[in-house]
């Protein structure tokens, strides 16, 4: 049964009272607070890129606060161990065998510089990402919902960084790029910083609740949609994979595709969108909205397109001009 808008709307004006609370800490950055919000609405996880000092952690913070959720940060470094990350079995001769969760258990996880940790630590946060639960010892313990991942890489560094393969990024249902502020956005920011004040001094109260997010991504699912929504979502995807059918010029540039779940992606992705804009349907406008959060990290450039400095988005925005929108 169809959710209806007067539902749809009541979500929008929470979430708007959500970025008001993150706006009292970070400034500007509007594209990626949507960007996280609309990830934690899918239910998916985040790779957020980003120079240093540019507030990836500020931003998680403020998310974590404002939703009333319970959040853990994961520093990545070269020596981390998977127990580190996911906890240890531990022993007392007065309380016998018993187990020390690590840090994995939380509702919004910050894995911070995740590219500097080798691939066996990586994979350990990948696999709870994917299967929601973690295996400490003989026993298995799911993972307390929401449960929602923002893993940060640094893109000016690689030495002593490990960069995660293409079939492990591609777990992440966005990824998001963080910029530098506008002149305006500087500005203010030099007055209003976090190192002249203590982050509880911005008064960051929960807007919703863990609990409520969890009916929200309920409310996500029963988003409509109509089969011509489903065409145009096939389209774009297959344009990555037969780019000449479409005539994308750009696909010369492209080794390999989108993956089939690129495309699942994009649909649950556009029901987040329409929810947080109030929608009960999904128009090809939400799908407009993700389609470069969702499929840039999913194409992978031949070296022709790397030396001549061609970007996933470049192709993503010709592919959107010349699909047919339904």
């Amino acid at each position: 049964m169809p959710v209806s808008r007067k539902l749809t709307n009541k979500c929008r004006i929470e979430l708007d009272n959500v970025k008001k609370e993150i706006a009292k800490v970070v400034i500007g950055q509007d594209y990626i607070i949507e960007g996280l919000l609309r990830a934690i609405l899918a239910n998916g996880h985040v790779l957020l890129e980003g120079v240093p000092g540019i507030a990836k952690t500020l931003i998680a913070r403020a998310v974590s606060s404002s939703t009333g959720c319970e959040f853990k940060r994961i520093q990545f470094t070269a020596d981390l161990l998977p127990t580190d990350i996911l906890g240890i079995t531990s022993y007392e001769e007065e309380r016998g065998f018993f187990v020390i969760k690590g840090p994995i258990f939380g509702n919004i996880i910050l894995g911070d510089e995740i590219n500097r940790a080798p691939p066996k630590v990586q994979s350990a946060l990948l696999e709870a990402m994917q299967e929601k639960q973690v295996t400490i010892g003989k026993e298995t313990f799911p993972l307390t919902p929401p449960f929602f991942v923002i893993a940060t890489q640094n893109p000016i560094e690689t030495l002593g960084t490990y960069p995660l393969p293409e079939a492990q990024i591609d777990r992440f249902l966005f990824k998001l790029d963080l910029d530098y502020p506008s002149r305006n956005e500087e500005r203010r920011i030099i007055e209003k910083n976090i190192s002249m004040q203590k982050f509880e001094e911005f008064s960051i109260r929960p807007a919703i609740s863990s609990k409520r997010i969890i009916e929200m991504q309920e409310l996500v699912k029963k988003i409509g949609h109509k089969e011509k929504i489903n065409e145009y979502i096939v389209d774009i995807v297959s344009a990555t994979r037969q780019p000449s059918k479409y005539n994308i010029k750009l696909g010369k540039y492209i080794q390999w595709g989108a993956s089939p779940r690129a495309g699942i992606s994009l649909f649950i992705a556009a029901k987040a969108d329409a929810l947080l804009k109030g929608q009960a349907f999904i128009t090809p406008d939400n799908i407009k909205s993700v389609v470069s959060d969702v499929i840039g990290h999913r194409i992978i450039l031949n070296y022709r397109g790397e030396a001549e400095g061609i970007t996933t988005n470049n192709i993503i925005k010709e592919i959107i001009s010349k699909v047919r929108v339904p």
